[in-house]
């Protein structure tokens, strides 16, 4: 017994040296990234990889060409730990007013355009692979193929856009970046359940049906943890004993929606979305003032760790010798793998984002107080689809590899390939994304898109069996006009209506739009 505990304890404190090295090695990165701050050309994300390449090199020497990691990557500890916060912070930090009020807009970027580019990305690559010499893919790996790739990483972008000077482009680039992760899991956990052996043109209803059954349940998940939490909070008063605990609870709640979805097969990332939305729309208002302040840092404090370990642990699994000797293709062959790719992605962007972008001002253009798409913005919102992050690689070693291991030549070169596909597209369109801006949208050109208030615009009180019928059917007309008109903005009005006089006086917030963002 004495023999076996003296084991535990020595095997413990072998992972607790590499565990504390990785630490060091990020928290050494967050110095540099402060450094860095007031140089917008190099974020957070380049900094992590870069320093993850540095690290790389030391530790491959230092072990004589041996190894380049100090951690294994273990696609459940992504899925289950890293992913989490980042996507939580995403909706909790959301501006609301912005998102729901572009919110088909960017649906149609994030749900409809993720289906376009992995139909471009799948099928460019089934046609293209052989051709160039890279055989053995079967075509469950090439549907995974188009959906790993069709999700993106914005976040370059939005560290160069102000948020005050384009509300509208920075909300669509926001928004599309998280639908578009959401949406890219999803169908990836879609495609896992295919048949291959039965492939048939009744598998894409199958895909897109499966695919609706997950974005909603998930959803519908998501709203009721934030209510249910909200509601706790509002009834039970916390803060008369503890602020602490309201903070707990409001973190235990949204990792556990989390949890639960996983647990019953469905969206975790859409659950904990929309929790983060519920819970800074109303219990966010249900806590002390201090819980307020405390909430918000935390999140985006966790969050933003997470993304950086991501970024480091890439930079470092990119001088993975054991997988490059793994892989069989020649160095011409690798490139022009890698090229394709690039190409298709570009491609595959570049076939939505313009036509829907079209079609959202065609849709707006009856209602005089949107701002519509201008031309340099298309070009903007196209270009911060171009990088790939922290979901792609995550997808990539579920995939193509057992626990962070593979010894399958074929699975191993897609997993060099996701990491050069990343590290190009973050590190090149990346540097190259500050003076794109402000080419397309130099600072003394910029407006301030001011919204009209939907309060000023519409005048649309809910229905009153306080008076007569005829006043009812009469503005039942003048809705169902607008409604026809502008859909989303009528939406958007009566649920503002509806909300400040059912929703927040159950589960709590004030009659205004205060908000945490």
């Amino acid at each position: 017994m004495w023999v076996e505990l003296a084991k535990n304890l020595a095997k413990d404190r072998s992972q607790v040296v590499p565990i504390s090295l990785f630490v060091a090695v990020l928290c050494l990165c967050l110095i540099i990234g402060h450094l860095l701050e007031e140089n917008r050309w190099v974020n957070e994300s380049i900094t992590a990889i870069f320093m993850g390449c540095i690290a790389g090199t030391i530790i491959l020497a230092l072990s004589k060409g041996k190894s380049s990691h100090i951690l294994t990557f273990d696609e459940e500890l992504f899925f289950i730990y890293l992913l989490p916060p980042i996507i939580f912070n995403a909706g909790f930090q959301v501006k609301k007013k912005q998102f729901f009020q572009n919110f088909l807009t960017i649906m149609l970027f994030g749900v409809v355009g993720v289906f376009i580019s992995a139909f471009i990305i799948t099928s460019g690559s089934r046609w293209l692979f052989p051709k160039l010499g890279f055989v053995g893919l079967n075509v469950r790996d090439y549907l995974a193929i188009g959906t790993i790739f069709s999700s993106t990483d914005t976040v370059c972008t939005l560290q160069v856009l102000h948020q005050d000077e384009t509300p509208l482009l920075y909300s669509l680039v926001f928004g599309e970046g998280v639908v578009n992760d959401a949406t890219s899991v999803v169908l990836f956990n879609a495609v896992q359940k295919i048949d291959v052996t039965r492939f048939s043109s009744k598998t894409f209803f199958r895909v897109t049906g499966d695919f609706l059954y997950l974005f909603f349940t998930s959803t519908a998940l998501g709203i009721t943890s934030g209510l249910l939490t909200a509601y706790v909070l509002k009834t039970l008063c916390f803060a008369r004993h503890s602020s602490i605990r309201e903070i707990a609870l409001m973190v235990l709640m949204a990792y556990l929606s989390y949890l639960l979805a996983e647990l019953l097969e469905l969206s975790g990332i859409l659950t904990v979305f929309f929790c983060g939305i519920l819970m800074s729309h109303y219990a966010w208002h249900n806590v002390t003032e201090s819980s307020r302040i405390t909430t918000r840092h935390v999140f985006a404090m966790m969050s933003f760790v997470a993304e950086t370990f991501i970024f480091l642990y890439v930079g470092m699994d990119a001088l993975d010798i054991e997988k490059w000797k793994m892989s069989k293709l020649n160095f011409g062959t690798s490139i022009s793998i890698w090229s394709t790719l690039i190409l298709l992605i570009s491609i595959g962007r570049i076939a939505f984002v313009f036509p829907l972008s079209a079609l959202s001002n065609y849709m707006n253009r009856s209602h005089s107080g949107r701002s519509k798409i201008t031309f340099n913005q298309m070009i903007v919102i196209c270009w911060a689809g171009l990088m790939r992050g922290a979901v792609s690689i995550a997808l990539a070693f579920e995939q193509f590899t057992f626990y962070g291991v593979t010894s399958d030549p074929l699975n191993a070169t897609m997993i060099t390939i996701t990491i050069i596909v990343v590290l190009f597209s973050t590190v090149v369109f990346g540097l190259l994304t500050k003076p794109l801006i402000s080419c397309l949208l130099p600072h003394h050109t910029i407006s301030r898109e001011r919204s009209k208030d939907l309060k000023e615009d519409m005048v649309l009180p809910l229905l009153s069996f306080e008076e007569s019928a005829a006043t009812n059917i009469n503005r039942a007309k003048d809705s169902l006009s607008m409604l026809i008109e502008s859909p989303v903005c009528t939406i958007h009005s009566y649920w503002r209506r509806f909300d400040d006089a059912y929703m927040r006086p159950f589960f709590g917030g004030p009659h205004n739009n205060q908000s945490p963002s």
